[in-house]
């Protein structure tokens, strides 16, 4: 393949065939021509012919598939890079190698004033445990050491890190040995993240999108919030996304909303909306997600954040500003909660105005039939990651572990949402769960409870045309003329059209359908290599020797 697959200057128009485009204007296209950073116009080979001598550009696609570029619907940018650039725990094999890890890292970085790590999770090691206080101060020397479980709902950290934060030892979620949560868990993260320099910022954030831009992603939610991240951190990601270099970023902030002056600090911060992780519990893993019944491994049925009214105000307040609303929401009782809000704000305002609102619901684990039928009413977004089911579904997993079997077999309905009209955007959590976008839309279709399964191709729509939707784009997402640029090149096998009902598979494989083919993602087969990621006609990565 021509190594100059796309224009430098987004203002140039370029040609490019003799390759597969995956396009709903033309499923047999094989050329596609860019011009002024959009696509302006899809179709055959043999029609490419009359534009080739009026072009500032033929490239020679040599075989690729061209796709719209994926959007990963829910990144924390700066903590991605930090992990991918610092300690990651999530290969860890057990403690004793979790342990090692940290004391190596601690060695080769004398200089930092706070050590910080992320992913480690006991729930996959022998024993179970995750390591105590004591064993992190030996392992680091005494210094100041914070390290995120990988569903970074609650962390572990040194005694050095706990003296920076006084007071905390009466903070909610405290314990005295045993991870952090809660209140306690987002003092000491703050103060673990003061020590982050900005331009050690920078630097994760450069290396975090860097990392999305190689892999076809061009575009993320950023969810960022005032328990998660501060508002530094917020904006100069966002300032550093409008250079122009790498993928677009989409910020929401996850401040809870209640007037107009909320709103507006929202707004001033460069945010689409109060949304993201705005926690009305935790996680599963953390025992903090808010259950209607009790966790089968421990007491209790976790944390409520917020409660109806909460959200009911959040929502009227920003469906008023003009601004989306949105919540992080993984337990049946969770989920209850922001329905019962929402369905009151519809109940006074009407219900035109939320659905017009694309409000969003991130995680949205934990369904009912109800709940996904009011979903579909109330015209909420479902910000999905079924690389959580791919890490902990299955009877042996850990969402079997903390809720047995029969509850854990209801998560993640992914079939249920597309067939009630809920609308889908996909994304990875990252750091949570990896970006990986191939292996997202693998993990949606090949569901490990068959019953929540979808096809590759309604999964694929979630994670490209999907994400744009849920910021309120309608003409993004796919390739069609008068759409943004937005596309990636891939190195990949056969074509097919992969679904759970076979006897849609064998019709859609039929050229009559006209059903555009995707790469196969049958599990164990390798992944789409990217050879190029294009934004706005502008390309921001290009494989090496691709």
């Amino acid at each position: 393949m021509n190594p100059s697959t796309a224009s430098e200057s987004p203002s140039r128009t370029v040609l490019l065939r003799g390759g597969e485009v995956h396009s709903p204007a033309d499923p047999f296209a094989t050329a596609m021509v860019v011009e002024r950073g959009h696509v302006a116009w899809v179709g055959s080979e043999g029609a490419a012919d009359s534009f080739a001598t009026g072009v500032d550009e033929v490239v020679d696609l040599d075989g690729a598939l061209v796709t719209p570029a994926f959007t990963d619907a829910h990144v924390h940018t700066t903590a991605t890079g930090l992990a991918l650039t610092g300690l990651d725990l999530s290969g860890a094999r057990d403690l004793a190698d979790a342990l090692g890890r940290v004391r190596a890292h601690a060695a080769a970085h004398p200089a930092d004033r706070v050590l910080l790590g992320h992913g480690w999770d006991a729930a996959r090691w022998p024993g179970l445990r995750p390591p105590t206080r004591a064993e992190l101060d030996e392992a680091t020397g005494g210094r100041p050491l914070y390290l995120t479980r990988v569903d970074v709902h609650s962390a572990v950290v040194t005694t050095a890190l706990l003296d920076l934060v006084p007071g905390v030892t009466r903070r909610t979620g405290y314990a005295a040995d045993a991870p952090l949560t809660g209140d306690a868990h987002h003092a000491v993260r703050a103060a673990a993240h003061a020590a982050v320099t900005p331009a050690h910022r920078a630097e994760a954030q450069r290396a975090a999108l860097a990392r999305a831009a190689s892999l076809g992603i061009g575009s993320v939610h950023e969810c960022g919030g005032p328990d998660i991240s501060d508002e530094d951190d917020f904006t100069a990601l966002l300032a550093l996304a409008a250079g122009g270099d790498g993928p677009r970023v989409q910020g929401y902030w996850a401040q809870h909303v209640t007037d107009e002056k909320d709103a507006l600090r929202v707004r001033e911060l460069g945010a689409l909306g109060a949304a993201g992780d705005l926690f009305v519990d935790g996680s599963l893993g953390s025992h903090t997600a808010c259950l209607a019944e009790p966790y089968a491994d421990a007491p209790g049925t976790g944390t409520a954040h917020l409660d109806a009214a909460d959200v009911a105000a959040h929502v009227a307040a920003c469906t008023e500003a003009g601004l989306q609303a949105g919540f992080h929401a993984i337990g049946d009782a969770a989920v209850a909660v922001v329905v019962e809000g929402v369905r009151a704000v519809a109940d006074r305002i009407g219900v035109a105005r939320v659905r017009a609102a694309r409000h969003r619901v991130e995680h949205a684990e934990m369904l009912t039939p109800a709940t996904v039928a009011a979903f579909a009413e109330l015209g909420l977004t479902a910000s999905v990651q079924p690389a959580f089911d791919a890490a902990w579904g299955g009877e042996e997993g850990m969402y079997a572990a903390r809720l047995g079997v029969a509850r854990a077999r209801t998560l993640n309905p992914y079939a249920a949402l597309l067939k009630a009209g809920v609308p889908l955007a996909l994304g990875s959590d990252s750091p949570v769960t990896a970006l990986d976008p191939w292996g997202t839309v693998r993990a949606a279709a090949f569901h490990r409870t068959p019953e929540h399964r979808v096809s590759v191709r309604a999964a694929f729509a979630a994670h490209t045309r999907g994400g744009w939707r849920a910021i309120g784009r309608d003409d993004a997402g796919t390739l069609v003329p008068g759409a943004p640029a937005d596309y990636a090149l891939w190195r990949t096998g056969e074509l097919i059209v992969q679904a759970p009902d076979d006897r849609v598979a064998r019709w859609s494989t039929d050229p009559r359908s006209g059903t555009p083919g995707l790469p196969d993602l049958t599990p164990c087969r390798p992944l789409p290599e990217c050879l190029e990621t294009v934004v706005g006609g502008q390309t921001i990565f290009r494989r090496p020797n691709g």
